[in-house]
């Protein structure tokens, strides 16, 4: 089985790594427009063989695990130079984009949204990792309109790699995921903006960092090339938790000014019943 991954990173590479275990007859080849990620991932071991566009044809599946502005150029050029019973699918973070992209090519039926929810702040294949979708939800969107044939391929696949499965309208996806992970990394990422700012010295934020500190402002490590596009492409969704985030921030600044402890207080009890939802 001719594996054929787009885009060798952290996604990419950690599902070449999962599915060389988990498929006997699976060759990796991979496709990156970065030269050094290429070397690396075949240096690792993560791929088999480096391939071209014009191989296309000779995919049994194709990973799409490119920036999701990358991801709308180049889907309709490789479902135009699949074979018929060939798979594609993404695994982006935003997906009614995608979708649209795809919607009136003649082989759409080729082609599965979906959204493995898994990740770190890494990037680049020497990031990949095993085991990083195993427990994992994977969102797949209108998979009413790919064939029943790559349905089973893609289920089958996820299966092995113990991706729990849940679908969504894609323009669901989007508002959800905004709130649920575009929110965080924008969050961490204007948190280390501030400190930054605010702490010329960079030994005192060395030293003084604790761990709420370290694992809050995490997300900021994350690639500025992959994030701005989805911020772009999910642009009217962001700003809508913005600014529900925004208003919370005032409150609680407000609650501060006031001296309203026992409001604040309460604000952060009722906020606990987090850990009940996420254990």
């Amino acid at each position: 089985m001719n594996i054929y991954i787009i885009g060798i990173g952290l996604i990419g590479g950690s599902m070449a790594l999962d599915i060389k275990k988990k498929y006997d007859d699976a060759v990796i080849c991979g496709m990156d427009s970065n030269k050094t990620h290429i070397e690396d991932a075949l240096h690792l071991g993560i791929i088999d063989k480096k391939v071209s566009m014009d191989e296309l044809d000779q995919a049994d599946v194709v990973i799409v695990a490119v920036p999701v502005d990358i991801a709308l150029m180049l889907l309709p050029q490789i479902l135009d130079g699949i074979n018929d019973n060939a798979l594609v699918l993404d695994v982006g973070s935003t997906k009614s984009p995608i979708c649209e992209a795809v919607a009136q090519h003649k082989r759409r039926r080729n082609f599965l949204a979906t959204h493995p929810i898994a990740g770190t702040e890494f990037s680049g294949p020497k990031a990949a990792v095993t085991n990083l979708f195993k427990d994992k939800t994977s969102i797949i969107c209108e998979i009413e309109k790919t064939a029943y044939k790559q349905q089973e391929t893609a289920l089958d696949l996820f299966q092995k790699l113990g991706i729990r499965i849940r679908y969504m309208e894609a323009k669901s996806h989007d508002k959800h995921i905004a709130y649920m992970s575009h929110l965080s990394h924008i969050s961490s990422f204007m948190l280390g903006k501030t400190v930054i700012e605010k702490e010329k010295n960079e030994r005192d934020i060395f030293d003084m960092a604790g761990s709420g500190f370290e694992s809050t402002v995490r997300l900021a490590k994350s690639s500025p090339s992959m994030w701005t596009p989805i911020f772009k492409q999910n642009k009217a969704n962001i700003i809508e938790t913005l600014d529900e985030y925004i208003l919370n921030l005032n409150h609680f600044k407000e609650l501060l000014k006031n001296e309203n402890f026992e409001e604040l207080f309460n604000e952060m009890q009722n906020t606990n019943r987090i850990k009940e939802i996420l254990k």
